[in-house]
């Protein structure tokens, strides 16, 4: 299938930011505030959705499905996870302190890159635009590393400031 090896390249960044959400995740030991766990799982989270979402075409394509088949398995997919792994977090008790609720600039950030992916995923989906069926999957994939990318900027720079003697 044309375009794989970019997808690739799209899953082997955000692998990067997997990691990076994971060793700031390790790198206290200690007893980390609210925000701070919830946007390390956010950033791990968004960062496995996109890989999910990147290795799906990939995985798909050589089965002989159509084009169309491969693309929509593949929203379908994505979808899933993502459901699957909002779940999990929303059952996080860490999710409902009040450093994290009250975050009205960050609900705008996600509603902002989340419109247009539900939006491409349902065009995918419903076959409405079959000649875009590869770009608009990218770019979801795009928008899931943006995702990803824009919680770990968030988290540096919400991180404590050094406490002078």
């Amino acid at each position: 299938m044309p375009g794989t090896e970019g997808f690739l390249e799209l899953a082997g960044i955000a692998g990067v930011f997997v990691g990076f959400g994971a060793l700031i995740a390790v790198r206290s030991g200690g007893v980390s505030d609210a925000f701070e766990v919830v946007y390390m799982r956010f950033v791990v989270w968004l960062g496995m959705l996109t890989v999910v979402a990147a290795l799906a075409p990939v995985t798909l394509g050589p089965y002989g499905l159509g084009e169309h088949e491969v693309w929509v398995l593949s929203s379908v997919i994505s979808v899933a996870v993502y459901l699957g792994m909002g779940v999990v977090n929303v059952r996080m008790p860490e999710l409902k302190a009040d450093a994290v609720t009250d975050r009205r600039r960050d609900a705008a950030f996600s509603a902002l890159l989340a419109v247009p992916a539900a939006v491409a995923v349902a065009v995918i989906v419903l076959g409405l635009r079959p000649d875009l069926d590869a770009a608009l999957y990218r770019t979801i994939v795009v928008l899931l590393l943006v995702g990803a990318g824009g919680t770990l900027l968030e988290l540096v720079y919400s991180q404590r400031q050094p406490v002078s003697a």
